[in-house]
């Protein structure tokens, strides 16, 4: 082969590239293993949880809820206070509505009415207070007349000698060994004692009252009929600080007792029983003026 024919039209010289020698296959990466999960730890060992928010805290607390009976009741308690207050305040709505609803005329007549029965209330309320006033008068002034009658009952039946008496006063006791004593001298000393202040006499077991009588019997003396022996015993309810120096004044009772040869003591005390009574009588003729 000559050189013109080596040679291409350009002039250049194409030559190729020396046959390279084959190559190994690359070998492949063998995959890698695959991890074994690892193995689940106790609880006691595992992360700590994260941190709850407040919101979070509050919802665990309220749900699921765990109700006592006390708060069970309140509950209800309060539901049914929620109730009366919203049918009240719908009523009152509607009250209201049909109050904002009304014509003038209306108002002004329901205003007239409730004038007018805020006008009869107010005059029924004054009746029942004038009312109460007299009752509680009445009462009262009856209460009194009650306890004035057994204030009078008990001074009628002290001084008729139908009801016992206890009081301060004194004890007069005659001694008469020879029997010289007659009933004008006890008589006297009665009404010494009357005149004195003495509210009650008991002599011997004999209540002496307004119409009582002295007399004379064999060696001893009668009250109202009522035999009496010595010693001769007063029991006289009244103001001892009046009633002994009323009887030992000069020329008194004590010393007319005394010339007849008779003993006379005079005790005061702080508490004089008389207790002998007599039988209440009706009058025959005379009647109360007040029938």
């Amino acid at each position: 082969m000559s050189d013109q024919e080596e040679r291409p039209e350009n002039g250049l010289r194409m030559e190729l590239p020396a046959e390279l020698p084959p190559q190994a296959p690359t070998p492949r990466p063998d995959p890698e293993p695959t991890p074994e999960p690892a193995p689940v730890e106790p609880a006691s060992e595992q992360a700590p949880q994260p941190q709850l928010t407040g919101r979070q805290r509050l919802i665990d607390g309220l749900w699921p809820p765990r109700l006592t009976r006390a708060q069970l009741i309140v509950a209800l308690l309060l539901f049914g206070l929620g109730f009366g207050l919203a049918v009240q305040v719908a009523s009152n709505s509607d009250g209201d509505s049909a109050l904002r609803g009304a014509r003038q005329e209306d108002l002004v007549r329901i205003l007239d009415e409730l004038d007018d029965r805020t006008q009869r209330l107010e005059d029924e309320k004054q009746g029942l207070e004038k009312q109460r006033q007299e009752l509680q008068s009445s009462s009262d002034q009856a209460a009194e007349a009650r306890r004035q009658t057994a204030e009078k009952e008990r001074q009628l039946g002290i001084l008729a000698g139908t009801v016992g008496a206890t009081g301060p006063g004194i004890t007069m006791t005659v001694q008469d060994t020879k029997g010289a004593v007659e009933s004008d001298m006890l008589l006297d000393a009665i009404q010494e004692l009357r005149a004195a202040g003495a509210e009650a006499i008991q002599v011997n077991g004999v209540r002496v009252v307004a119409n009582t009588y002295f007399s004379d019997t064999d060696s001893s003396v009668a009250v109202d009929g009522n035999k009496i022996n010595a010693p001769y015993r007063f029991k006289v309810i009244g103001k001892p600080q009046d009633l002994e120096p009323a009887l030992n004044i000069p020329g008194g009772v004590v010393q007319s007792l005394e010339k007849e040869q008779a003993t006379v003591s005079v005790e005061r005390s702080d508490k004089i029983v008389v207790d002998a009574l007599r039988r209440a009588k009706l009058p025959d003729y005379a009647r109360s003026s007040s029938r």
